[in-house]
């Protein structure tokens, strides 16, 4: 039965008020600000997914101090048209490298280059773009070749035979950073004759000029590092591009102590707009330096330390050796290099180098030891591992610093409080993969890191290695009892959160669209997590990861106001689409930090 006119009147009445309202998201303070009680502002759209198991969906939501005061749905029913775009709770990169990928944006990309001669021609136009740029005291840094599009590996004196490049000072680093390609007046800084490096290559076939994992070390270390000021621009670029793919926060693997410093500093100024957690790095790696690991932990969540970083052996520098960042107490090792160049140590030798087996840069039992003495102190331990010798090590050393932790108890128990981590977790021999889901150890897995590596991955781990170890997710969901840490290991792989979460739905390339054969069948597709699944990885799992429960990747009361809005539902998508999605606003603390401009 139709309502009556004067009930129609003022249905359609109220539903104008609200939409009017909403239109304008009450922007201005409900209240009378006061220093004590900061301005509380109003926001609705046409969908809120908040990941709140207490109340999943809702429409608006209220902002004051930085967090969500209140989430709801309005009683009447609001048009469409007056609400603006879909929300999903911000979202976190479990494992980047913040200075890095800021030294990444002011340098060359030579990701994806198919040849020499496109490498060169990037090189070369970089070179015209920025004038200076290969002097001795700014060396041109470049990152992203891969010697499988080359057919072998390059060479210093494949950068010479371009006459515009000759002479110029470059260090460019692999698509993994685990090696790095110099050029000739780099090479002639070194001795006549250089030596081999334990835990390291350096490769003279066909002829000299890159370096490998620790003797990357013979090169970085001549590389005049950037001062504060250029860390600075450094920092303020990468948070700005980060903002942009919807990053309201990361997990930073690796920070000196004057970095650290640096940071601190750069949280208080308004362009510091992206919560960071990171891990310390000692100046003198892979030592117990308590000494230097100043704890911050900000009330506004901006910059956190209450981890640390450790290195196996003399590590592969990443991409500027200058590590920095890090807020909370994890230690991230690396026990080995990395699969692409064959380091990765491995139990086994590889399928397609039958006379390696990788290398570890720590041994096993010091592995333990120094993870049991910064767990002794009160750290979240983190350790890189890659190949399934590395993982192993790595369970050994997080289960000896559990139990010593809390003799007598459990240590899964012990774990839940400790959060221990595996960072990559990349090559799990199906015994360790059971122990870590026993012992309820963290996996920081980066799904487009299978799909970067599947083009390779079953000529270097042979068919049933690849099916029954490599590059788990399902399989470490550990029956959903808790989410895994999701990430990119940014500016390793693209920042782009979508890329990630298409990978990690499709098992494709967020670049193609296509598996590993080049058709559209996603490869090993068991392992595929659901769009809920990682959805959560990149935001709960991240926030679990960092002891953030609660304030982190939800919305809801008493959490940090962070959030991303989207043109489109992102759960009725295609799937197709998730790999190119454009982030319409990212907000950070109640404040909007990027908006697109169509």
């Amino acid at each position: 039965m139709a309502a009556p006119p004067l009930l129609r009147w003022g249905l359609t009445l109220s539903a104008a008020l609200v939409a009017i309202a909403v239109a304008f998201k009450l922007q201005k303070p409900l209240a009378d600000p006061s220093p004590s009680a900061p301005a509380t502002t109003t926001h609705c759209y046409r969908h809120v997914r908040t990941h709140d198991a207490e109340q999943p969906s809702a429409q608006c939501f209220s902002v004051g101090g930085g967090l969500f005061e209140s989430v709801w749905t309005p009683d009447v029913t609001v048009q469409d048209s007056a609400l603006d775009g879909y929300v999903i709770p911000g979202l976190w990169d479990g494992h980047g490298h913040l200075l890095q990928y800021g030294e990444f944006l002011h340098s060359v990309d030579l990701f994806g280059s198919r040849s020499l001669d496109e490498a060169r021609a990037r090189i070369r136009a970089y070179v015209e773009a920025n004038p200076g740029a290969g002097s001795k005291d700014q060396w041109l840094r470049g990152v992203g070749w891969d010697q499988t599009f080359f057919g072998r590996m390059p060479t210093a004196a494949d950068l010479d035979e371009d006459d515009s490049l000759k002479g110029l000072y470059m260090l460019l680093d692999r698509i993994d950073v685990h090696c790095a390609w110099v050029s000739q007046p780099v090479l002639a800084l070194l001795p006549p004759h250089v030596p081999d490096v334990p835990g390291g290559e350096v490769v003279r076939d066909p002829g000299m000029g890159v370096f490998c994992d620790n003797a990357m070390d013979l090169v970085t270390d001549l590389w005049p590092k950037p001062g504060p000021a250029a860390k600075t621009r450094m920092v303020g670029t990468a948070m700005r591009r980060l903002n942009e793919v919807g990053l309201v926060g990361m997990h930073d693997a690796g920070a000196t102590p004057a970095n650290l410093d640096l940071f601190s500093r750069l949280a208080d100024a308004d362009d510091w707009t992206v919560r960071v957690y990171g891990m310390l790095e000692c100046d003198a790696r892979n030592t117990f330096c308590p000494d230097d690991a100043v704890k911050y932990d900000r009330e506004d969540g901006r910059f956190t330390v209450r981890s640390v970083k450790l290195f196996a052996g003399n590590p592969p520098t990443f991409y500027s050796l200058t590590l920095l960042f890090v807020p909370s107490l994890t230690l991230t090792w690396f026990p080995d290099g990395a699969l692409g160049s064959w380091g990765s140590a491995m139990l086994e030798p590889y399928t397609d180098h039958p006379w390696t087996s990788g290398s570890l840069l720590i041994n096993a039992s010091s592995l333990a030891d120094v993870a049991k003495a910064w767990a002794r102190a009160g750290f979240q331990v983190n350790i890189h591992a890659i190949g399934d010798l590395a993982n192993r090590n790595a369970v050994d050393a997080l289960e000896a610093a559990l139990q010593q932790e809390c003799p007598g108890a459990p240590p899964e128990e012990c774990q839940a409080q400790r959060r221990f981590r595996i960072e990559h977790a990349q090559i799990i021999h199906p015994a360790d993969q059971h122990r870590i889901r026993a012992l309820g150890i963290l996996p920081s897995i980066q799904p487009t890191h299978a799909t970067s590596d599947m083009k390779y991955a079953a000529a270097r781990l042979g068919e049933p290695r690849l099916r029954d170890e490599a590059y788990r997710m399902k399989s470490l969901l550990d029956d959903g009892r808790r989410p895994v840490v999701l990430g990119s290991d940014f500016p390793v792989e693209p920042a782009d959160p979508f890329q990630g979460i298409y990978a990690a739905v499709t098992r494709r390339s967020p670049h193609t669209g296509l598996g590993a054969d080049g058709s559209t069948r996603g490869w090993h597709t068991e392992q595929a997590l659901t769009l809920d699944e990682t959805l959560r990885g990149f935001t709960l799992g991240v926030a679990y990861g960092a002891f953030l429960e609660g304030k982190a990747g939800v919305i809801a009361p008493g959490a940090y106001a962070d959030w991303v809005v989207l043109d489109e539902p992102i759960d009725k998508l295609d799937v197709e689409t998730l790999r190119s999605i454009k982030v319409r606003e990212t907000w950070v603390a109640g404040k909007r930090v990027f908006s697109r401009h169509d």
